[in-house]
This record gives C-alpha cells, sequence and structure tokens, in this order.
C-alpha cells in the first residue's frame, strides 16, 4: 500500500522501471519514504535494445513484482523525453528516436506509464530523499559514468532534459573528456581527473550559478578520493542513494 489516501482506501505502490545500457530494473516504491518494498528485479538489457524486446523485458520484470494491476508506473530511459517522445539515441539503439515510448510501455503493461530521462529520475529522487532533500535553490545532480548525465531541479521542481554532458568546452564535448568512463580508458589519476572536473563543473558554475552540485554515478563511492580536487565556490556532496535513484525517481515521478 502507500500512504497518504485521504479516505482510508489503501493505494497500491507505484512500481519503478530503470532501463540501463547492461541491466533492466523494476521495484515497488513506497514513495513517502523513497524505499524499495520488497525487492528489486533485474534483467538484462536485450541486445539489440530495440523498443519492442525492451518493452517486452518489462513485462517480463513486472510479472515478476507482487504488484497491483492499477499501481502507476515509470519507467527511465537514457535519452532525451519530451511529452513521451523520445528524442535522442546517443547511447541507446538508434530505433528509438522518434518513439512515442509512453504509448509503447502503455500498451505492453496494458495500464497509463510516465517515461521520463534516466538522469532526470535520478536528479529528482536525490533532492526527495538523498543528498539535496530540504535544499532550496537550485541543484544540479551529474552522474559521471559512460558519458555524463544532468539533472536540473529549482525549488523541487524538475527542469527536464537538460543535457550539460553535450555542453562544448575548450572544443570538445564535456562527457568526451570527463566523464568517468575516459578516466579509466585513459589511465587518468584522480588528480588529472580533477583538473578536467574543476573545467566542467566550473562552467556549469558560470552558467547557471547553482546553489548545490550532487555527483552520481558509481564512482561516488569514492568520493573523498576526488571531491574535493574540484575546485568551485558551489557546495559538491555524493549522491547518496546510488543505484536505486532511477527506480525510485522513476516511480516518484508517476505517482
Amino acid at each position: 500500500m502507500t500512504a497518504g489516501a485521504s479516505d482510508g482506501e489503501q493505494r497500491p505502490h507505484p512500481v519503478g522501471v530503470d532501463f540501463g545500457g547492461s541491466g533492466i530494473k523494476a521495484a515497488l516504491v513506497d514513495p513517502d519514504a523513497g524505499a524499495f518494498v520488497g525487492e528489486r528485479h533485474r534483467i538484462e538489457t536485450p541486445v539489440p535494445a530495440t523498443p519492442e524486446r525492451v518493452a517486452s523485458v518489462v513485462r517480463d520484470l513486472l510479472d515478476r513484482l507482487e504488484e497491483d494491476s492499477h499501481a502507476p508506473v515509470g519507467v527511465t530511459v537514457p535519452a532525451v523525453v519530451k511529452n513521451g517522445i523520445v528524442g535522442s539515441a546517443a547511447n541507446i539503439d538508434r530505433g528509438w528516436i522518434g518513439v512515442d515510448a509512453n504509448t509503447l510501455f502503455s500498451e505492453a503493461l496494458d495500464r497509463p506509464v510516465v517515461v521520463t530521462n534516466d538522469a532526470d529520475a535520478a536528479g529528482f529522487a536525490e533532492v526527495r530523499f538523498g543528498a539535496a532533500a530540504g535544499q532550496s535553490g537550485l541543484v544540479i545532480v551529474a552522474t559521471l559514468g559512460t558519458g555524463i548525465g544532468t539533472a536540473l531541479v529549482y525549488d523541487g521542481v524538475l527542469v527536464p532534459n537538460a543535457e550539460l554532458g553535450h555542453l562544448e568546452i575548450d572544443g570538445h564535448e564535456a562527457e568526451s573528456r570527463a566523464a568517468n568512463s575516459v578516466r579509466e580508458r585513459e589511465g587518468l589519476s584522480f588528480g588529472e581527473w580533477g583538473e578536467r572536473l574543476t573545467r566542467y563543473f566550473g562552467e556549469l558554475e558560470r552558467l547557471f550559478s547553482p546553489d548545490l552540485f550532487v555527483i552520481g554515478g558509481g564512482v561516488s563511492k569514492h568520493a573523498s578520493q576526488f571531491l574535493h580536487l574540484i575546485e568551485v565556490e558551489t557546495p559538491l556532496e555524493p549522491a547518496t542513494l546510488l543505484n536505486r535513484a532511477g527506480i525510485v525517481g522513476a516511480a516518484l515521478l508517476a505517482c
């Protein structure tokens, strides 16, 4: 159930689904606590990850959950999503471009589905229940992974599709110089990477004057080794929800 029904009735817990490059994960979420209800389930992402194959995996995942057939469902997609339409395919099958993902998943699951950008979902969750909980003003959540995903949240309101990893800085796409995958591929020390991150976050600071940066991605587990090397005036905090953020955010945005 979900707390908060004014008439005393129990509402079903929303479902969050996080579509990633290696796996598609799903869980029931308590939207009042930002926590999973029961186990998280995972199925490997199909290759190729065409819209129809991904929708089939999501349907299989929901069959594994003890969820109400009327529960709201939120799904993340690693792409720009505008009014449910996928508008980019930097890290997914190009067959997604132009797909009405809301309709695709709604038909596959036989209920309304809300589809959102994966970084937006994770960022929204961090602001509601994670490192930026209670923070007013502008929060920029940046996920440092294969690329750089970003989310802008102002006074708790999500500004969608802020693809700031694709900013051009010094003649290069930002994520081609500062993503964690680049650090690993080029064998950069944390000190060398810190210089690139300083250039990147310094530019975001100049453009947006945020009140807080939240740094996510798997590498955020090692925040103590590099966060202090990013020389900007804006406070920086490591993400706390980690790999739960996408599922939690998707479920929250579907409510």
